[in-house]
């Protein structure tokens, strides 16, 4: 029997709303493609304050600032979750290249 793998693999995001995650970081994926998902939220989060910051809120009622906030809320914790699995990823010793300090030259 195969044991199913481990939540360890995948990191939940911040910004879930419900008792379940359907959102997670698989931290087996390369740190590279981390950066890029983060870089995109990021990204989408700063053109979005650059293009409020030329607008005026006078005519703009209460729900449409709410709705700017949550974008805003869920772009910068998505990217900045990603950024810190991605640092993790990083960090992790690979499989790949294990330590060779115990070998034992004959």
């Amino acid at each position: 029997m195969q044991i199913p793998e481990t939540m360890d693999r995948y990191r939940l995001l911040r910004t879930h709303f419900t008792d379940t995650q359907p959102l997670v970081i698989d931290t087996e994926a390369k740190a590279e493609d981390i950066q890029s998902a983060a870089h995109q939220r990021i990204r989408a989060a700063t053109d979005l304050l650059e293009t409020f910051s030329c607008l005026t809120f006078e005519h703009a009622d209460l729900k449409d600032i709410s709705h700017i906030i949550n974008a805003l809320y869920l772009h910068v914790q998505d990217g900045c979750d990603l950024l810190e699995a991605a640092q993790q990823v990083q960090l992790q010793p690979t499989a790949d290249h294990p330590t060779q300090t115990n070998q034992i030259h004959s």
